[in-house]
């Protein structure tokens, strides 16, 4: 068993301060260490249209995908932090929380949800839906204000939590939990948690809410709804096979009051092409040279299974003429010889 969760604690930014830079006079909240469905709040585990929530959130594992193992599911509430115990409470513990993961009235806040949607999908069989990715919606905030988009220029938590602009700490335990998993793969699966683990748990996910309202502060409409479908295709990424995009409920629509411009916005999409044994190696190209080509003329987000998986497959998201310009460059980069 794990140490009393009561004496647990953690500091979390509250809404009311997104004035000022985040401090330790941040209010003092417990962290419960969480084994059995009951030790959940009951607005969590039965959500309903009339107590909609906003959460952050987070997974940690062994080798975080669909081969993997999810370890620990962090929820940050306004007024507490949960660390779901996988290990400790089984499948069952994990199953209990699939309605709010698949829930439109809980709004999950979280930095880059495609591994983590993965292993919720393969694992467990849940289609996480609903999220606020902040690393989407600060690329979305960087365009909104005229800086050009760069390919792979994927903001970390890290560098996030630095930005003045949303944060502007310095997480520096990270590193050490880095070299940690580094020296031993298996630090997330150790039981009973220690003081390190649930420290570092409850920081990856105790300043998403304060991060999440300062940059709603700063999304236009038409970010917003790019933010809500940007972030379901990003739900949806790896956890293809074999075409099953039927089984996920459809995509937000564009919203009847959006505000138009010159022109009217262009859905995005997700398309998975299959690549042939062998094949691979000419759409990366050299040091990655063919692949950052067709991502700088397409201005496409062109993600590959790799070693985690699938790595047969090349995601390409993106608006639709881009995407399709992407596809026919990745055709022609398996016809090369």
């Amino acid at each position: 068993m794990a140490d009393d969760p009561s004496s647990h604690h953690a500091h979390v930014p509250l809404p009311s301060n997104l004035g000022g830079l985040v401090s330790d006079d941040a209010p003092l909240v417990p962290i419960h260490i969480v084994t059995e469905a009951s030790q959940l709040p009951v607005e969590f585990l039965e959500p309903c249209p009339e107590t909609k929530l906003v959460i952050g959130f987070d997974c940690e594992g062994v080798d975080l995908c669909r081969y993997g193992t999810l370890c620990i599911m962090q929820l940050a509430f306004p007024d507490a932090i949960y660390l779901v115990d996988a290990i400790e409470g089984g499948d069952m513990l994990i199953e209990a929380c699939k309605p709010a993961l698949e829930s439109r009235y809980i709004t999950k806040v979280i930095h880059d949800c495609k591994r983590d949607s993965e292993a919720l999908y393969f694992q467990f069989g849940i289609k996480l839906q609903n999220v606020m990715d902040t690393q989407i919606a600060y690329s979305l905030i960087e365009e909104q204000e005229g800086r050009p988009r760069v390919p792979d220029d994927y903001i970390s938590f890290v560098a996030l939590l630095a930005d003045p602009r949303y944060c502007g700490i310095s997480y520096l335990e990270k590193e050490e939990v880095r070299v940690l998993l580094r020296q031993d793969p298996k630090f997330w699966k150790y039981r009973p948690l220690s003081e390190l683990m649930i420290r570092a748990a409850a920081d990856d996910v105790r300043f998403l809410l304060y991060i999440y309202h300062k940059m709603m502060e700063k999304l236009n409409a038409h970010s917003l709804w790019n933010l809500a479908l940007r972030g379901e295709l990003y739900c949806r990424c790896f956890c293809i096979s074999d075409d099953n995009l039927t089984e996920w409920p459809a995509l937000p629509p564009i919203p009847d009051d959006l505000p138009v411009d010159t022109q009217a916005p262009e859905e995005e999409i997700l398309s998975v092409l299959d690549v042939p044994p062998g094949k691979m190696g000419r759409v990366i190209g050299r040091k990655g040279a063919s692949i950052l080509s067709i991502k700088e003329s397409c201005n496409a987000e062109i993600l590959i299974g790799g070693s985690k998986g699938p790595p047969d497959k090349v995601f390409v998201i993106g608006r639709v003429k881009q995407v399709r310009k992407a596809e026919a460059m990745i055709r022609g980069r398996m016809l090369d010889m």
